[in-house]
């Protein structure tokens, strides 16, 4: 219900944005044409229309458009498809699957094989002639074996009446289907069992929860179509078991089979131990022999009747799947309800694309603190006492330059703290004030890791990256060192890094460090060595100082690229994080994927996706306000 409504609302919402945008470009000022930059603003209504456009295509390729507004046409789909399914082994008999008979495809091979065998056995070098002459001699049998099973002549009665039987069944099911009055009604207690079973299995879902008893395709059928497509399941399975028991061996075919079986062990038992290639070439007849006599050889015209019977069911149960097979092609694009054996599974991009529903539950679960992941929250905070925080800014040798020695115990075992002791206490935080909330979580370890690898890439890049474009030492000197580790992706340094720093936040901090550092460098390098040369030669000729200059001409040349800098490296510090804490690491939105990648859980892997999307994102408004704050100038001349 929420799912549709959230549609329809999506839809209007993109029909009266586009409206609204229309409306505001036919008022457009004249000397906004092509190429100005205003064009370029968007707005509001534009990305309601990019972000809908988004939402519509998840919920479409997820299928919870089928969920929302045919929540049980999953469930119809599954009994169609343990239909096809059960049907699909007899189709593979006749050239309605496949372009020839299965009996035609097996002599084909079976031939083929003969053929290839008896050449091999002519061209051996380590088989004697007296065994050669055997061997083909069991081949040439083998082969007489395929006529006796094709021969219409020599079909007996007995299974011309199995073939009958089965092809009446078939019939008699696809009058049955179409009855109105199909399946017949079971017991009172049959159908008290299957009402408590369809209470048990639950809903059309991803997986199953503690609180939620879900699963991803419901089973047991929940309507009076589905009934009809299980029951005929049912059956059909019944009479394909039926149909690959039976065998095509008349009395010829018996004795000949037995004889070649009876005189290929005789004679590999006759054999010593230095004839180890003729005896493994009587085996590869013996394999062909055996492959021949359990496959279902039939005459060419035995089967038609059966084939007939069973295109006419197709026809028929696929014209009784009536409007679901709309369902199936508009509402489950990319693939659809599957089956194996009694099971069904979804397949194609609604298998691996969770639906929004199942996302959005999921995602309330692992963000109560109570659940989170891995028993810890994406996002929350907990209270800490200030005397920590205090003692994480503040250096433990404030205590170690106070005039004095630390306390010593005494005689009789106490020690009596004096004023350098109490200043250790504090520079540590060891004691105890007033408590504060704190974030913590997984979304909020990732976020400080990428804010303090950036922040410090930041403050070191920037300096140095102006230095060497306006200095030639500057450049020559450290334009090698930087352009060494530039190149080299994070990953390739990730396992050192790790190594050196270990797998706490410090390791990951410098590796994000070492991306941004990087991209600071070469921003900001590029910003001062493209001043115009015309504005620093009017600062001098004013009478400017050289920090004037780089403060008030330098610099603000500069920011259009440092802050693109920045904004190029908040996405390559989140690709990077994700990575590091890939490899080592025990919280983060990384560590977070890692683990349900493993356990197949598509739901939080888009959750992560998400978070870490909307997170980047953030960063990227935040840096657009700095942008219009600072240089507004920028790009109009």
């Amino acid at each position: 219900m929420i799912t549709g409504i959230t549609t329809f609302l999506i839809i209007f919402a993109v029909v009266g944005a586009i409206l609204y945008g229309r409306k505001l470009a036919k008022n457009e000022k004249l000397d906004a044409v092509f190429g100005n930059p205003e064009r370029a603003k968007g707005g509001a209504h534009w990305i309601i229309v990019g972000t809908s456009f988004l939402l519509l295509t998840w919920l479409y390729y997820s299928w919870d458009l089928a969920k929302s507004f045919y929540p049980q046409s999953a469930n119809e789909l599954c009994q169609v498809a343990k239909v096809n399914d059960s049907l699909l082994s007899l189709k593979y008999l006749f050239p309605i699957v496949e372009r020839e008979f299965k009996s035609t495809s097996i002599i084909k091979n079976e031939n083929r094989n003969i053929e290839k065998l008896a050449n091999e056995i002519k061209n051996s070098p380590n088989v004697k002639d007296q065994d050669k002459n055997k061997l083909l001699i069991f081949i040439e049998k083998t082969k007489k074996t395929i006529p006796l099973l094709t021969n219409e002549k020599l079909l007996e009665n007995e299974t011309k009446n199995k073939i009958r039987e089965l092809t009446n069944r078939i019939t008699w099911l696809t009058e049955d289907f179409q009855k109105i009055d199909y399946p017949p009604i079971k017991s009172i207690e049959e159908e008290n069992k299957r009402i408590e079973a369809l209470k048990i299995q639950g809903g059309w879902g991803s997986s199953g929860t503690a609180v939620e008893n879900t699963i991803e395709i419901p089973t047991i059928p929940e309507t009076k179509k589905g009934l009809k497509f299980d029951a005929a399941a049912k059956d059909l399975t019944l009479i394909s078991e039926d149909f690959f028991k039976l065998r095509n061996h008349n009395s010829q075919y018996k004795v000949l089979i037995k004889e070649i079986k009876d005189d290929i062990k005789k004679y590999r038992s006759e054999l010593g131990e230095s004839e180890e290639v003729a005896s493994a070439l009587a085996k590869d007849v013996l394999k062909i022999a055996r492959r021949i006599e359990y496959g279902s050889i039939f005459p060419p015209n035995t089967l038609d009747a059966m084939e007939q019977s069973i295109v006419e069911f197709d026809q028929v149960q696929k014209k009784e799947q009536g409007s679901l097979r709309l369902v199936d092609i508009f509402l489950f694009p990319s693939g659809t309800i599957i089956s194996s054996g009694p099971n069904c599974s979804e397949q194609g991009s609604g298998r691996w694309l969770p639906k929004p529903s199942d996302t959005l539950k999921k995602f309330a679960l692992i963000l109560k603190p109570s659940v989170g992941f891995k028993n810890i929250p994406l996002i929350w905070y907990e209270m800490m006492d200030v005397s920590k925080i205090v003692g994480f800014i503040m250096p433990d040798w404030l205590a170690d330059i106070i005039p004095g020695k630390y306390p010593v115990h005494s005689a009789d075992g106490t020690v009596k703290p004096n004023f350098k002791s109490k200043v250790l206490n504090v520079v540590t935080g060891e004691f105890k004030l007033f408590k504060i909330p704190v974030p913590m979580g997984h979304i909020w370890d990732s976020f400080l890791r990428v804010f303090l690898g950036l922040t410090l890439g930041i403050i070191f890049g920037v300096p140095l990256g102006l230095f060497m474009g306006l200095n030639r030492f500057a450049k020559g000197f450290f334009d090698p060192l930087i352009e060494l580790y530039r190149p080299v992706p994070p990953l390739a340094w990730a396992p050192l890094v790790i190594t050196v720093f270990g797998i706490d936040n410090i390791g990951k901090v410098f590796l994000l460090f070492m991306v941004s550092f990087s991209i600071m460098i070469i921003s900001a390098r590029a910003g001062a060595s493209g001043t115009q040369l015309s504005k620093i030669h009017a600062s001098h000729s004013l009478g400017a100082s050289k920090w004037q200059i780089l403060r008030y001409v330098i610099f603000p040349n500069s920011l259009p690229e440092i802050l693109t800098g920045v904004r190029v490296a908040v996405g390559m510090c989140w690709g990077t994080l994700v990575a590091a804490e890939f490899l080592a690491g025990t919280t983060g939105i990384g560590f977070v994927e890692n683990v349900a990648k493993k356990y197949f859980q598509y739901e939080v892997i888009w959750i992560t996706i998400f978070v870490m999307g909307m997170l980047g994102l953030l960063f990227d408004v935040v840096l657009r306000k700095i942008i219009e704050k600072t240089i507004p100038w920028h790009g109009k001349g």
